[in-house]
């Protein structure tokens, strides 16, 4: 069960689970400026990631009103914002076992987002993804590599990382979703080589099809880049942003990327 009041992220108790190991979810959605989009969506990966984890059901009318209340109490209701609900296992006492009930715990916050307008420039990291784990594929509150990954990034003067997994093959970057395009098709990392299965993922993935261009989800390593015509990262914040730039390769504007892009804002 959900605990019966929200709690401000600065006020989670010193015994949480959350705090203390990771054991949590978090989903960050698109304020903007007039309401959360793609809610139920957020609503629906977040349900799934508990019954993954082995938690129980959170209560949905709950964490919906937070989610639209948080953009009104940060003073930010007019503009673009980001929303972040996160949710923990709540306080357990001292070691991994989980209490026989979790009581879960539910924050939403807001802040800020204004829209991302220039290229990405992207960096091979060395921190690697284990696909292996559950959490390879949910967002939990355990995010250190890819903290790690981003780092890296910055460290070597670019915007974000590329990560691969424990295999070589591609998986995203440290906060986003990674495609390419290459003879006309688009290009994704297969969800099995650990990849989160993002809500603007999915959603460019159809406008795609739509498009009547296709689709491959692949195992690859990072030479794939260096042969794609385009490239382009993905998340609920920035939509679709085109990188400019990975290790060696430059990449200029594409048709196929600006039509995905038109297409997410639109829908």
């Amino acid at each position: 069960m959900t605990s019966p009041d929200a709690f401000p992220l600065d006020a989670f108790p010193l015994d949480d689970r959350g705090l203390l190991l990771g054991d949590g979810l978090f989903e960050t959605m698109l304020w903007t400026g007039g309401g959360l989009p793609h809610l139920d969506a957020h609503m629906a990966r977040m349900a799934a990631g508990c019954e993954t984890l082995g938690l129980p059901a959170f209560d949905r009318e709950q964490a919906r009103a937070l989610c639209l209340a948080a953009p009104q109490r940060a003073g930010l209701a007019e503009v673009r914002a980001a929303v972040r609900l996160t949710l923990t296992a709540g306080s357990g006492g001292r070691g991994l076992d989980r209490p026989a009930a979790p009581v879960l715990r539910l924050a939403a916050s807001a802040a800020a987002a204004a829209p991302v307008t220039t290229p990405v420039d992207l960096v091979l990291a060395r921190t690697r993804r284990n696909e292996g784990s559950p959490a390879a594929r949910l967002k939990t509150l355990s995010y250190l590599d890819n903290v790690l990954a981003r780092a890296e990034a910055k460290a070597a003067g670019a915007d974000e990382a590329v990560i691969r997994n424990n295999h070589g093959d591609l998986a995203c970057a440290g906060a986003a979703n990674l495609f390419w395009v290459e003879g006309g098709s688009l290009f994704t990392p297969a969800p099995h080589c650990g990849v989160l299965e993002g809500i603007a993922r999915r959603r460019v993935i159809a406008a795609a099809r739509s498009l009547d261009v296709d689709v491959h989800e692949v195992s690859t390593g990072a030479e794939a880049l260096d042969e794609a015509e385009a490239v382009f990262l993905t998340n609920s914040l920035i939509g679709v942003r085109p990188a400019r730039r990975f290790e060696g390769e430059t990449f200029g504007p594409h048709a196929l990327v600006e039509r995905l892009a038109e297409a997410l804002r639109e829908s």
